[in-house]
Protein backbone atom coordinates (compact mmCIF):
# COMPACT_ATOMS: atom_id res chain seq x y z
CA UNK A 1 0.00 0.00 0.00
CA UNK A 2 2.53 2.47 0.53
CA UNK A 3 4.71 1.77 -2.73
CA UNK A 4 1.29 2.72 -4.34
CA UNK A 5 1.06 5.56 -2.83
CA UNK A 6 4.65 6.63 -2.82
CA UNK A 7 4.42 6.11 -6.60
CA UNK A 8 0.93 7.72 -7.12
CA UNK A 9 2.62 10.88 -5.54
CA UNK A 10 5.67 10.63 -8.01
CA UNK A 11 3.98 10.35 -10.90
CA UNK A 12 1.90 13.44 -9.98
CA UNK A 13 5.07 15.52 -8.62
CA UNK A 14 6.80 14.82 -11.98
CA UNK A 15 5.15 17.66 -14.51
CA UNK A 16 6.31 20.19 -11.42
CA UNK A 17 9.67 18.84 -10.33
CA UNK A 18 10.59 18.80 -14.01
CA UNK A 19 9.48 22.06 -15.05
CA UNK A 20 12.02 24.47 -14.45
CA UNK A 21 13.34 27.83 -16.49
CA UNK A 22 16.60 28.78 -16.46
CA UNK A 23 19.01 31.14 -18.89
CA UNK A 24 22.94 30.96 -20.03
CA UNK A 25 24.32 33.93 -21.91
CA UNK A 26 26.72 33.14 -24.35
CA UNK A 27 29.09 35.97 -25.71
CA UNK A 28 31.07 35.98 -28.70
CA UNK A 29 33.65 38.66 -29.18
CA UNK A 30 34.57 38.98 -33.37
CA UNK A 31 37.70 41.24 -34.70
CA UNK A 32 38.16 42.38 -37.73
CA UNK A 33 41.33 43.29 -39.82
CA UNK A 34 40.27 47.01 -39.27
CA UNK A 35 41.00 46.09 -35.27
CA UNK A 36 37.34 47.28 -34.65
CA UNK A 37 35.64 44.83 -32.48
CA UNK A 38 32.12 43.61 -32.43
CA UNK A 39 30.55 42.29 -29.59
CA UNK A 40 27.26 40.06 -29.85
CA UNK A 41 25.30 38.39 -26.57
CA UNK A 42 22.88 35.24 -27.34
CA UNK A 43 21.09 34.38 -24.38
CA UNK A 44 19.94 30.80 -24.47
CA UNK A 45 16.95 29.87 -22.36
CA UNK A 46 16.26 26.24 -20.89
CA UNK A 47 12.43 24.86 -20.28
CA UNK A 48 11.48 21.51 -18.80
CA UNK A 49 8.69 19.71 -18.86
CA UNK A 50 6.85 17.24 -20.96
CA UNK A 51 6.35 16.75 -24.53
CA UNK A 52 2.46 17.62 -25.05
CA UNK A 53 2.75 17.42 -29.01
CA UNK A 54 5.53 16.78 -31.40
CA UNK A 55 6.35 16.82 -35.16
CA UNK A 56 9.60 16.09 -36.12
CA UNK A 57 11.60 19.11 -37.63
CA UNK A 58 8.95 21.14 -37.38
CA UNK A 59 7.87 22.38 -33.13
CA UNK A 60 7.55 20.47 -30.28
CA UNK A 61 5.23 21.92 -27.53
CA UNK A 62 6.05 20.91 -23.67
CA UNK A 63 4.06 21.67 -20.68
CA UNK A 64 5.96 23.29 -18.45
CA UNK A 65 4.52 24.63 -15.09
CA UNK A 66 3.10 27.74 -16.17
CA UNK A 67 1.30 25.90 -18.81
CA UNK A 68 2.35 24.84 -22.51
CA UNK A 69 4.48 26.43 -25.18
CA UNK A 70 5.60 26.19 -28.04
CA UNK A 71 9.08 25.20 -29.82
CA UNK A 72 10.07 25.85 -33.27
CA UNK A 73 13.09 23.69 -34.14
CA UNK A 74 16.34 25.47 -35.98
CA UNK A 75 17.91 23.91 -38.63
CA UNK A 76 20.37 22.30 -36.64
CA UNK A 77 19.05 20.22 -33.70
CA UNK A 78 21.24 18.07 -31.38
CA UNK A 79 19.15 15.53 -28.92
CA UNK A 80 21.04 14.02 -26.29
CA UNK A 81 20.12 12.31 -23.51
CA UNK A 82 20.57 13.22 -19.87
CA UNK A 83 24.20 12.05 -19.79
CA UNK A 84 25.11 13.95 -22.61
CA UNK A 85 25.29 11.28 -25.22
CA UNK A 86 24.17 12.03 -28.97
CA UNK A 87 21.06 10.10 -29.54
CA UNK A 88 20.82 8.31 -33.18
CA UNK A 89 18.40 9.39 -35.49
CA UNK A 90 16.76 5.81 -35.09
CA UNK A 91 15.92 6.38 -31.81
CA UNK A 92 14.26 9.27 -31.87
CA UNK A 93 10.92 8.08 -33.18
CA UNK A 94 10.59 6.29 -29.54
CA UNK A 95 12.30 8.29 -27.29
CA UNK A 96 10.17 11.59 -28.70
CA UNK A 97 7.05 10.86 -27.47
CA UNK A 98 4.13 12.15 -25.86
CA UNK A 99 4.59 12.24 -21.78
CA UNK A 100 7.82 12.34 -22.31
CA UNK A 101 9.91 14.16 -20.11
CA UNK A 102 12.37 16.67 -21.76
CA UNK A 103 14.45 19.72 -21.60
CA UNK A 104 14.88 22.36 -24.09
CA UNK A 105 17.44 24.85 -24.80
CA UNK A 106 16.02 27.74 -27.35
CA UNK A 107 16.72 31.44 -28.00
CA UNK A 108 13.95 33.84 -28.47
CA UNK A 109 13.52 35.40 -31.00
CA UNK A 110 11.14 37.85 -32.75
CA UNK A 111 8.93 35.03 -34.21
CA UNK A 112 9.05 32.83 -31.69
CA UNK A 113 11.48 30.28 -29.92
CA UNK A 114 14.19 28.09 -31.73
CA UNK A 115 15.38 25.44 -30.14
CA UNK A 116 19.09 24.11 -30.50
CA UNK A 117 19.30 21.13 -28.15
CA UNK A 118 16.82 18.50 -26.67
CA UNK A 119 17.68 16.61 -23.89
CA UNK A 120 15.35 13.94 -23.37
CA UNK A 121 14.88 12.17 -20.12
CA UNK A 122 13.59 8.98 -20.31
Amino acid sequence: MKKTITLLALTLAAPVIWAQTTKTEKTETTVTPTEKQTTTTTTTTTGTGTITEYAPGKTIIVKEEGGPKTYTFGKKVVYVNRAGAVIPEAELQTRMRVGAPVTVHYVKEADGMTVSRVVVGD
